[in-house]
């Protein structure tokens, strides 16, 4: 069995060793870079992040995602403390501190800050929130197509924790991966709560069958900004695109799969449980979005 990968796996990168971390309006060395015991995020997942990706000196689609960090800290009622222009000024002054141009990865994190006491209690948080950049160079290197488990973890309804939200409590879908692993496979496909094919847990999932593009309805995923990308792709270039319910033996039949996320952009697949989807290979639909796609990116820049 080939080695294991995962979608956001990247080449090594001895910069990383010397990064600067911005923590709460400070930039400081990655080993000085830490947060209270007593953080809200560390001790209960209450906080909400973004990944955003450097392609030629400018983040992509970086209106898209601070339009989603913004909607999903007003979701739990989360002041993040800083206006659009203070996060898109901080997010340039780590670029800057870092000397960082292109092939670069970020991730805000936001929590509710530390808590006087260790509880649930929100209003236990009361020195104001968290706020925290890390920003390395990192450059994707997944080998082969991405092999998929279907796991028996679901992507549950809104009234749980609503699977759109970004939030820091990510056990459902870490479990998901493990299980995953567990059946020899890189990362989990996971299914909705009426058992249609809706995600993996880390990226948004798309087969190609008959030319034709699929993904699930959105009721149950990631409100994925890449996923947005590619469906908007397909309809400004006659590719046919369908937002359905879709069953996993719809799946084990497609001529080609494909994940999308912000650092990996659209992975492809090349086995799901065990069946090999299409040739094994990317799939020239999936070849085709990638290149519209890094068209896109650079229009952008």
């Amino acid at each position: 069995m080939s080695e294991h990968v995962t979608t956001h796996q990247a080449e090594d990168d001895a910069r990383n060793a010397g990064i600067l971390i911005h923590v709460n309006g400070r930039l400081v060395p990655r080993a000085e870079a830490t947060v209270s015991v007593y953080d809200a995020g560390f001790m209960l997942g209450d906080g909400v992040w973004e990944g955003i990706r450097l392609y030629d000196g400018a983040w992509a689609f970086l209106d898209d995602h601070l339009d989603r960090l913004f909607e999903a800290a007003k979701a739990i009622d989360l002041d993040i403390g800083l206006d659009r222009d203070g996060v898109r000024r901080a997010i340039l002054d780590t670029q800057a501190a870092n000397g960082m141009q292109t092939d670069a990865h970020a991730r805000l994190m936001v929590t509710r800050g530390p808590k006087s006491r260790p509880f649930q209690h929100p209003s236990l948080s009361r020195s104001g929130p968290t706020f925290v950049i890390i920003m390395e160079h990192s450059r994707p290197k997944i080998p082969r197509p991405i092999r998929l488990a279907t796991v028996p973890h679901i992507r549950g309804l809104p009234t749980s924790q609503d699977p759109k939200l970004n939030s820091h409590s990510k056990l459902n879908c870490i479990l998901a991966c493990i299980a995953a692993e567990k059946a020899g496979a890189d990362e989990a496909l996971m299914l909705d709560v009426h058992g249609f094919v809706n995600t993996t847990n880390a990226c948004n999932f798309f087969i190609v069958r008959k030319g034709a593009v699929w993904t699930s309805t959105g009721d149950y995923c990631m409100n994925g900004i890449t996923r947005a990308k590619v469906i908007d792709l397909c309809r400004a270039n006659a590719i046919p695109v369908h937002e359905r319910n879709f069953s996993l033996v719809e799946t084990y039949s497609a001529d080609e799969a494909f994940l999308t996320g912000t650092f990996g952009a659209q992975t492809p697949v090349g086995m799901i449980d065990g069946r090999q989807i299409g040739s094994g290979a990317m799939g020239p639909v999936t070849e085709r979005l990638r290149g519209l796609y890094k068209s896109l990116v650079a229009s952008c820049a």
